[in-house]
């Protein structure tokens, strides 16, 4: 059904997680591509030993690099992009499926719903503790949550667990290395995806994956990608994210950014981004 690309570095215990969620959890036959960055925690002979297809590279080349090699394998129409930290609840897949099926046309990108342990005041996550690490984590516990965990759908998909299909992947050209390692790789996907006429981007309340948050990008020296965003869109991400995506607002229809309480604000927003823009090249 889909074609799984999960890029992981060195934490071969949460990558262990995902892979047995997915066998467990998954109600559709899905291809898994890991992309190993390094892998001297002993990852690339575990994927070896499970006959798990996979990329690998001897040094991190960070997510941009590895999604799309990982991607350049894949088979089925649609690609799901899922970090190494995550753990996917049961019917996970079979809630994206049921919008896939209503959607007009295959522009479009969904997103599962995550379920975070610490609580930052993201719009888009359920919050809910069963265990911030692969030693204290309890997954049984979590299943039996989860039932009253699903929340209604929402506006403004961007991060991962990211679903679309594989050719406008190919149209777009994936994610953009010029911002390797990774910072804003997802907003940049997005921008892409606007670019090129879609305008769904929505996250599926009742498709629910754990993440035990920032396992692999707190200990990766960090590309400043606001300004990389900033200067090659000419808008801030934050312009981006609450005009254009509606990030976190509950799903109601298409995105509308003509509305008279919209049209003011946007235009003060894009003038400011615009001399931010400048101030930063200058």
């Amino acid at each position: 059904m889909f074609s799984i690309i999960i890029p992981t570095w060195n934490n071969l215990p949460y990558l262990k997680l995902v892979v047995e969620s997915l066998r467990r959890h998954s109600q559709y036959e899905h291809q898994v591509i890991v992309h190993i960055n390094d892998g001297t925690d002993g990852s690339l002979e575990w994927v070896r030993s499970e006959g798990i297809e996979h990329t690998a590279s001897p040094a991190n080349i960070g997510i941009c690099h590895a999604v799309n090699l990982a991607a350049a394998r894949a088979r089925h129409n649609y690609v799901v992009y899922m970090n190494d930290d995550m753990y996917v609840c049961p019917g996970w897949d079979a809630a994206l499926v049921r919008h896939i099926e209503k959607m007009p046309s295959d522009l479009f990108l969904l997103s599962g719903t995550m379920i975070e342990p610490v609580d930052t005041r993201n719009p888009c996550v359920v919050v809910h503790d069963a265990g911030r690490d692969a030693d204290t984590f309890r997954a049984e516990a979590l299943l039996a949550a989860a039932p009253q965990l699903v929340r209604g759908d929402w506006l403004g998909a961007t991060w991962p667990p990211t679903l679309v299909h594989r050719d406008w992947w190919n149209r777009i050209g994936g994610y953009s290395s010029e911002l390797s390692p990774g910072m804003s790789s997802d907003n940049d996907f997005s921008m892409k995806l606007w670019d090129a006429g879609c305008r769904t981007f929505l996250g599926v309340g009742d498709s629910l994956i754990y993440h035990f948050q920032q396992k692999s990008t707190g200990k990766v020296v960090k590309n400043d990608g606001r300004r990389q965003f900033l200067n090659k869109w000419g808008m801030t991400q934050s312009t981006f994210d609450r005009y254009y995506l509606r990030r976190g607002q509950p799903a109601t229809g298409r995105i509308e950014l003509e509305t008279p309480a919209v049209r003011g604000k946007l235009k003060r927003a894009l003038i400011r981004s615009r001399l931010k823009r400048a101030l930063s090249l200058g």
